[in-house]
């Protein structure tokens, strides 16, 4: 079980980076963030506007369905 969760955090590493390397490329002008996590159990987030928060949960949800089916 280590192992999955090893290569899906390296996975959403990875990911993060290519879309940060491609978005520089792109030369976007507005720059919009997103940050999540979890506090035992309980997701939380901070967001430059309400579309990227809602987004953001939404990822930590099915994160947390994954994880829960996993075991």
């Amino acid at each position: 079980m280590q192992e999955k969760l090893l290569i899906v955090g390296l996975a959403f590493i990875l990911i993060g980076i290519l879309i940060t390397i491609i978005a520089s490329f792109l030369g976007g002008k507005k720059v919009e963030y997103a940050f999540g996590g979890f506090i035992g159990p309980i997701p939380f987030g901070w967001a430059s506007n309400e579309k990227m928060l809602i987004l953001i949960l939404i990822l930590l949800f099915l994160f947390s369905l994954y994880l829960f089916f996993l075991k």
